[in-house]
């Protein structure tokens, strides 16, 4: 692993020299990992192992004024052969053709608004039902942005359904904003019309917010998903996520709560849920906190412990762990190995 990670490094030195040479540029090279040591527990029974969790390798860069790109690709994540950009996140390229309008095509991220779906994930330590149980998170697909002012951007993508396999003809239509009401109050929402595995459509209308105040960052995450064939659209099938971070110099304490419940009554003639996320007659609740750790004072370097359980299989999982990045190439610094 070590020899290949080198081998690729290097390769994308030289052609970083090569292509600024042609006014065409890498901005930043840059990977990131994380690994922990993870218990769990039940009455009689106690289980631990070491284990590798993410290992990223990230790329920026440009091609001319107008044209920019990211890869951010998995070194320790398994290539289906079915499926050979399986280990790719992000792989993009995106024209900036106004100022205020864009067009970004390639593999990235499916835009479902909600702060526990845009977290990357090496930064998120456990999820709900409504995100483990996606096929995939990342896909090709096509956005046009359109940014109305700075920090507020309105995305409209077509791309693969995220709860079909990627082998389907499956899509989902997905509009976007990412943006924020006032100087305290972030939004990532979204309205997304989507296709299961057995190509049946869902709504589902995504709204993720974050609050400031002072050290404290608060997330409140809704999720309404239905059927245009259900009785009920609104709030019979639903997901609500509360998370919160207090900083207090180099440390972090979290918290993250999330329930998520559909009616048993959302269900077709033949008895089917509409819902295959999270069936008909069924609900989670997920609960858990932790510490984080910044020796170092940014986030090159981060250590963390995390307990957390949820109704269904009542394990309590321990992860004790640590997360560092370390910058390899960044052009802005004019820097090359640090």
């Amino acid at each position: 692993m070590r020899r290949t990670l080198c081998s690729i490094v290097i390769g994308l030195l030289a052609s970083s020299a090569i292509l600024s040479a042609q006014q065409t540029h890498i901005d930043k090279i840059y990977v990131d990992t994380r690994a922990s040591f993870h218990q769990d527990w039940k009455p009689g029974e106690y289980n631990s192992h070491f284990q590798g969790d993410y290992l990223n390798l990230h790329m920026l860069g440009q091609i001319s004024d107008k044209l920019t790109f990211r890869v951010r690709q998995r070194l320790n994540k398994k290539i289906d052969d079915q499926n050979p950009f399986n280990a790719t996140d992000f792989l993009w390229l995106k024209y900036q053709f106004h100022p205020k309008w864009s067009v970004t095509a390639g593999k990235q991220a499916i835009l479902v608004g909600t702060y526990e779906v845009d977290s990357a994930p090496i930064d998120v330590y456990y999820y709900g039902t409504f995100v483990n149980n996606w096929y995939q998170y990342y896909a090709f697909g096509v956005n046009v942005t359109f940014t109305p002012a700075p920090g507020q951007n309105i995305v409209l993508q077509f791309c693969p359904s995220p709860i079909s396999p990627a082998k389907q003809n499956a899509y989902s239509y997905n509009l976007y904003w990412n943006g924020h009401i006032g100087p305290n109050w972030k939004t990532t929402w979204s309205y997304n019309y989507v296709e299961d595995e057995t190509t049946r459509m869902m709504n589902w209308i995504a709204l993720g917010n974050r609050f400031f105040m002072g050290p404290l960052a608060l997330d409140v995450d809704f999720i309404n998903r239905a059927s245009f064939q259900q009785k009920r659209f609104f709030f019979s099938d639903w997901t609500l996520i509360g998370k919160a971070i207090l900083t207090l110099g180099k440390w972090n304490l979290c918290t993250k709560v999330g329930y998520e419940r559909n009616d048993a009554s959302n269900v077709d003639a033949s008895g089917t849920s509409y819902d295959l996320i999270l069936p008909a007659g069924n609900d989670y609740f997920y609960y858990g906190a932790g510490v984080e750790f910044f020796p170092l004072g940014g986030d090159h370097l981060r250590l963390h412990a995390v307990w957390f359980r949820d109704n269904h299989d009542r394990i309590n999982n321990f992860d004790l762990g640590i997360t560092w990045r370390f910058n390899i190439y960044n052009r802005t610094a004019e820097k090359r190995w640090f």
